[in-house]
């Protein structure tokens, strides 16, 4: 079974599985105690064989080596991306714990630059600990990618901790993961609350600013929240669905 995760041979990890239902996956391979699990998310090409893990039932997602490091801290230290995108999507597997060292996943994704690996969780909604300056067991990730001059990762970090849901819907956008009329309408009211706005054609017959607002009131209620308040100002601190409504068609008047 080793071999085959080594490999990322996926096939012929699932036949291994199929053929020894009761095979120990939480099994230690080496004096530094990692599993196989450990083992998959330590290089990209393994990470199609994580699913095939995860999906195990005697699975133990959170277990941790010598260290004290658990296999989602391997995937985010060396920042390999498919390994961090499959362990995102599994709700056990523990997003901020901290290593016998003061180390947390988004810490050592921070310090070693990582950029990929932190766009894809701000992306994923999961919780994102950025840690406090000055503790040496919450290590401020923005703090420690400054001290490694990952400048990327400091601005993302930055937008992220002043308006997180602003920030992971921008970053949807950047990955494709959003729908792209949504996407549109999204820019728009940032480039004009920003002064930036260029009108664009519409790709079909509908007025442009008709199609706006069509779009922006079918958007997720929060994100019509966080759009409005680009409009209307940060300083009003309740937002209601009218509220969206009447900055959405002032702005629809601009397009």
């Amino acid at each position: 079974m080793e071999a085959a995760v080594e490999k990322g041979d996926v096939k012929e990890v699932a036949e291994l599985l199929r053929q020894y239902p009761d095979f120990n996956v939480n099994v230690v391979l080496d004096a530094g105690r990692r599993t196989l699990l450990h083992r998959a998310c330590d290089a990209s090409h393994r990470s199609a064989v994580i699913p095939l893990l995860l999906a195990h039932p005697g699975i133990d997602v959170n277990l941790e080596d010598r260290d004290g490091c658990t296999p989602f801290l391997i995937a985010c230290f060396f920042g390999y991306t498919p390994c961090v995108r499959e362990m995102l999507k599994d709700s056990r597997v523990k997003v901020n714990e901290v290593t016998n060292h003061g180390h947390t996943p988004l810490s050592r994704a921070a310090w070693n630059g990582s950029i990929g690996a932190i766009k894809w969780w701000v992306a994923s909604g999961r919780e994102m600990d950025l840690g406090t300056p000055g503790d040496a067991f919450k290590p401020d990730a923005i703090e420690e990618a400054r001290q490694n001059i990952a400048t990327e990762v400091v601005t993302l970090l930055e937008r992220f901790k002043e308006n997180p849901v602003e920030t992971r819907h921008a970053v949807r956008v950047e990955l494709g993961l959003v729908d792209e009329l949504a996407a549109e309408v999204f820019a728009m009211v940032v480039f004009v609350s920003d002064g930036l706005l260029q009108v664009r054609k519409p790709v079909d017959t509908t007025p442009t600013a008709a199609r706006f607002f069509r779009i922006a009131t079918q958007l997720p209620l929060e994100l019509q929240m966080v759009l409005c308040h680009r409009v209307v100002g940060s300083a009003k601190e309740i937002i209601s669905g009218k509220d969206s409504e009447a900055a959405f068609k002032y702005l629809a008047k601009r397009i």
